[in-house]
């Protein structure tokens, strides 16, 4: 074959190629329209809702919510349920048109979410359902002059991260469809198996923490298979005999000068340890200052962790998701020494939590999530005994 044939036929692979991408694009872009439109009239529907409700006298101040810890001002009037439909709506119609598991969306969504929470000043809430955050430089490009700009052709240019996930023309970074694919037809460069997603992940946060958080999420979604997962319970049996107190901030005895980092919920040796939240186990070993101990990972990026436990439950290994209630040890005095050391001190269970603000964790006071957690329960088993009694 002589040169110019051979640059015939190059030039005719390449417009080819081209022109396959290019059709690929537009029936990517005509499944996302068209499903983005069946799900538009529902989203509206929540949202007109609450809008009516706060101009008819009902204005609220946000009350913080298991739901949506960070809910926007036009969601306030929304129940929990409510917001929950509308979210897993927007991540089916999105998973539909990219092929990218709907619990994998709304993982990231949530990481962004908690990600916001703790620095809701740099991260404000953008989208009105969703946590999916932008930078203007980021959305728009970051040599782009108009950080303003909507035009999705201008802002590839740029090469903003900016999308019209709704088909409209417009690069909207306030609009939750537009949010969402934005996050999500980045991982359409990458293929469809886990570690395609944890690669995809890595290339947008370069960030091994976000890598790790957005998958457990990820899982957590998957098994349960629905996003109403923020219930908790208290981590030993409210019927058992135990006590607690605040002792946050006090100081230990063993190990240099440290503060206690936690709360100490005395019990009897072999009470049950049970998981406050729906969660993934994220560690589970011996510690020197902890002795037998686990921790769990939820969906609120906090790690709960249990320590000084006598032993835990058999089947359970790091990976494995949890469920409020759920036993996974038991109440012990392990721990301030090496591997096996028991009775320094008397039974009982450290329980500590951890929030994760992206770049370092820190622990706060779990006293108050307790008593709420411990009022909580007893009120459902009150309601769940009448209800019982009524059909006797």
């Amino acid at each position: 074959m002589n040169r110019q044939h051979f640059e015939v036929k190059y030039e005719l692979e390449v417009a080819a190629h081209s022109m396959r991408y290019a059709i690929r694009n537009v029936l990517r872009t005509a499944a996302l329209v068209t499903a983005v439109a069946a799900a538009t009239p529902s989203v509206q529907a929540a949202a007109a809702s609450s809008i009516d409700a706060r101009w008819s006298g009902s204005y609220k101040h946000y009350v913080s919510s298991p739901a949506n810890n960070e809910k926007p001002q036009s969601a306030q009037a929304l129940t929990d349920a409510d917001i929950f439909k509308a979210r897993k709506e927007l991540y089916d119609r999105i998973s539909m048109a990219t092929s990218i598991p709907w619990f994998r969306i709304a993982a990231i969504d949530q990481y962004e979410r908690t990600i916001s929470r703790v620095r809701p000043k740099a991260r404000p809430q953008l989208g009105q359902f969703v946590g999916v955050y932008l930078s203007e430089e980021e959305w728009t490009g970051p040599l782009n002059p108009n950080k303003q700009e909507s035009s999705p052709d201008a802002i590839r240019w740029f090469g903003g991260k900016g999308k019209d996930g709704d088909g409209d023309g417009v690069a909207d970074r306030t609009n939750d469809t537009d949010l969402l694919y934005a996050a999500a037809s980045h991982l359409l460069k990458y293929g469809p198996s886990e570690d395609d997603f944890s690669i995809g992940l890595w290339d947008y946060y370069h960030s091994s923490r976000a890598v790790q958080r957005i998958t457990q999420f990820s899982k957590i979604y998957e098994n349960f298979g629905k996003l109403d997962l923020f219930q908790h319970s208290f981590p030993v049996p409210v019927s058992s005999n135990f006590s607690y107190r605040s002792t946050w901030g006090t100081g230990r005895s063993w190990g240099g000068y440290r503060i206690h980092e936690g709360t100490d919920i005395f019990a009897n040796h072999g009470v049950p340890a049970r998981s406050t939240c729906y969660g993934i186990v994220e560690i589970k070993g011996w510690n020197p200052y902890g002795g037998w101990r686990l921790g769990i990972r939820d969906l609120n990026n906090y790690y709960h962790y249990y320590a000084h436990l006598s032993g835990y439950d058999k089947s359970l290994k790091r990976g494995d998701i949890v469920s409020p209630g759920q036993v996974i040890g038991w109440v012990g005095s392990s721990g301030y020494g090496k591997p096996g050391t028991s009775g320094k001190f008397p039974p009982h269970l450290h329980y500590g939590v951890y929030r994760d603000r992206g770049l370092i964790e820190w622990a706060f006071d779990p006293y108050p999530l307790l008593r709420k957690w411990e009022t909580d329960e007893r009120h459902r088993l009150r309601a769940a005994r009448k209800a019982n009694r009524s059909k006797q």
